[in-house]
């Protein structure tokens, strides 16, 4: 199923390019946690506002330096266990959002990110029994100040800024995904093409990613996990190239749809 949130509740794309909405109850994370869910009467898209797939994930826990490729291009050693930071809920955004460049950063980088969210509770689960607790997958735009996350040693300054997670526009469920370790990832910014990869090159895979992070911390339903982003980051240009207003970047992932940015003022 392809499942969307809007205002007032959530439901399932259906029609020929997904044109119309059959809603299934008020609340997405409640229906991921076991609530029952009712068909009712289909509206065309167009009516609806739709939101992120998550409006507020209780838990957003993402991944630094998970592509070989985009480690080195940073200049940091690939890493030898996954790089763990958080977002918040205020991050999130959906599908056509745009998105305003605070004034204390001249530095803001896109990042294409598959984004795993959580189906069922998962604490302390193992590689082979993580996927089994996914719910299933949509795109990620894990934007970043670049110059804010290098100062003070740490990254939530310059990550966890109000918009900076655009998310959507859909949730496509694990059973029409399949394998989520080898999906391509592409990332344009107007009408160049950035970033251009595939899940397979990432250093930890969502199994493992799920499992790790189990150990420590319990995923519940709705949380999300940002998985990293593959080389072709602005900081890493030469010269380095940084999100300006107007700029539209586009994060496709195989399967999973297409979700677009605009980036503005910091007026709006």
């Amino acid at each position: 199923m392809r499942l969307v949130s809007f205002v007032g509740g959530y439901g399932r794309l259906e029609g020929a390019d997904g044109t119309y909405v059959v809603p299934m109850g008020e609340d997405l994370v409640a229906h991921l946690a076991g609530a029952p869910a009712e068909d009712r009467e289909p509206v065309p898209v167009a009516e609806l506002e739709l939101l992120a797939p998550v409006p507020r994930p209780a838990k957003i826990i993402c991944v630094g330096l998970n592509y070989r490729d985009h480690a080195l291009e940073t200049g940091k050693p690939i890493p030898t266990e996954p790089v763990l930071f958080a977002k918040f809920a205020n991050s999130v955004v959906g599908d056509g959002a745009r998105v305003a460049i605070p004034e204390v950063t001249e530095e803001v980088d896109w990042e294409a990110e598959l984004g795993v969210v959580v189906g069922r509770v998962a604490s302390r689960v193992t590689v082979e029994e993580a996927l089994d607790h996914v719910a299933g997958y949509t795109c990620l735009n894990d934007l970043s100040a670049r110059d804010l996350q290098r100062r003070g040693g740490q990254w939530t300054r310059g990550k966890a800024i109000d918009a900076f997670l655009p998310m959507g526009p859909v949730l496509v469920t694990a059973d029409e995904v399949g394998a989520p370790d080898d999906l391509k990832v592409r990332c344009t910014v107007n009408d160049d093409v950035v970033q251009d990869s595939s899940t397979s090159q990432m250093v930890f895979g969502v199994a493992e990613l799920v499992s790790t992070i189990s150990q420590t911390i319990t995923l519940e339903p709705g949380d999300v996990i940002a998985t990293g982003t593959p080389p072709g980051v602005g900081m890493a240009m030469s010269p380095p190239r940084f999100l300006r207003p107007g700029d539209v970047v586009t994060v496709e992932i195989e399967g999973l749809g297409r979700l677009t940015t605009t980036m503005v003022g910091a007026a709006g």
